[in-house]
């Protein structure tokens, strides 16, 4: 008997003595405690957020929503940092005291934590309030400015925590000042490609969905912008990655920019068609521009139609114009309109296009060419044989 009232008082001196000399009682409280806050925050969840939420829904504003669903995860913490307050206050459990230096700064670091948690979350929501720059920078530039704002805040918080544990902060900078002066003597093409990133946003040189071309890189889509590099879709729908850095060396054409879309072409005639002929045809297609809502018009765009040259085949018509679409299917449609007008237009007027010819004479001082000799299975254009006697030598 003796020897189980022995095995009793190791039991019991166990128990006292716990883990790290806390008492098995006073962990088992403080767990319960933790698990109560668990069970409460999903009812905190259920009755308060939803309720938050569903009167945020009534007013005519969407930012209250979003910042309410965005603020959900810091409210749902604020039931456990509560619970751990609650654990840490138990005898036993947090000193004799009650809360001891560390447990102090346990429930005051969780507190910061959850405070600049809330604010972090709360940004973008709130990043409206900086829609005015979108005029001045671009959205890219907008997002970045979030960025850094979201940078910050989670560097203050660091720096909370740290100030609250007795960590000097200034000292710890200044060491990755230090590191920060190793590494960019190393790494100055990154930061050349951060800068011109920046200069990039900054400028609105081109954003996102534009088509550009980087002069001997890359002709594409802009996908996205980065600080680092910009992504370029190709029109073979392959992706290019061009260093940002780049731009500041390449010349970039923003097509996405152009106000109207040009069509230059020069048409060449036969030497056969007469002056009144090329007179027909530059008027025809001048009128045939001038009123179509296709087309930019004289006092918007330069517009020409013009007997341009003399080639050596052919007698060549300027036509430089400007669409107004710059979508390049819609342009292909108005510039194959175009073509057909044309071609009717020439024919009409009872002339023809050229096309480059070559006559060979007999010899020095000969006054007619050679006859022309087709070759063997020669046909014309009706599909028919055509039967020429050879030039007697």
């Amino acid at each position: 008997m003796q020897n189980f009232w022995d095995f009793w008082e190791i039991v019991k001196e166990v128990w006292r003595e716990g883990y790290a000399g806390i008492d098995f009682s006073s962990l088992i409280i403080a767990l319960g405690i933790l698990l109560a806050a668990l069970l409460i925050r999903g009812v905190f969840t259920k009755f308060v957020i939803n309720r938050l939420i569903r009167f945020a829904e009534r007013s005519e504003s969407k930012i209250d929503d979003h910042l309410i669903t965005a603020l959900r995860g810091p409210i749902r913490f604020i039931p456990v940092v509560i619970g751990i307050y609650l654990a840490l206050e138990i005898p036993g459990f947090g000193g004799e005291e009650g809360f001891s230096a560390a447990a102090g700064k346990i429930v005051r670091s969780l507190i910061v934590f959850n405070l600049f948690w809330a604010i972090y979350c709360a940004i973008s929501p709130l990043t409206f309030l900086l829609g005015k720059l979108e005029e001045l920078f671009s959205a890219e530039m907008v997002e970045f400015l979030v960025k850094i704002m979201k940078g910050l805040v989670v560097g203050l918080g660091a720096a909370t925590v740290l100030q609250l544990w007795g960590i000097q902060v200034g000292p710890v900078i200044a060491g990755f000042g230090i590191v920060g002066v190793a590494v960019a003597l190393g790494a100055q093409d990154l930061f050349k490609n951060l800068i011109s990133g920046f200069l990039i946003l900054a400028e609105k040189r081109f954003k996102a969905g534009d088509w550009v071309l980087v002069d001997t890189v890359v002709e594409g889509t802009v996908e996205k912008i980065g600080f680092r590099s910009t992504v370029i879709r190709r029109f073979d729908k392959a992706i290019t990655i061009v260093p940002n850095a780049v731009f500041a060396d390449r010349a970039v054409t923003n097509f996405s920019e152009m106000t109207y879309r040009r069509i230059y072409w020069k048409i060449g005639l036969e030497y056969s068609t007469t002056v009144e002929q090329l007179q027909q045809i530059t008027e025809k297609i001048q009128d045939y521009l001038v009123g179509n809502e296709d087309f930019a018009q004289p006092g918007e765009a330069l517009t020409f139609v013009v007997t341009d040259s003399f080639n050596d085949s052919s007698i060549d018509i300027m036509i430089y114009c400007f669409t107004r679409t710059t979508v390049w299917g819609e342009w292909l449609d108005i510039k194959q309109d175009f073509a057909y007008a044309i071609k009717g237009i020439v024919e009409q007027t009872g002339t023809g296009f050229a096309f480059p010819s070559v006559s060979v004479y007999r010899g020095i001082g000969a006054a007619e060419p050679d006859p022309f000799v087709p070759p063997s299975g020669y046909k014309d254009g009706h599909g028919k044989g055509v039967s020429v006697d050879r030039p007697k030598q």
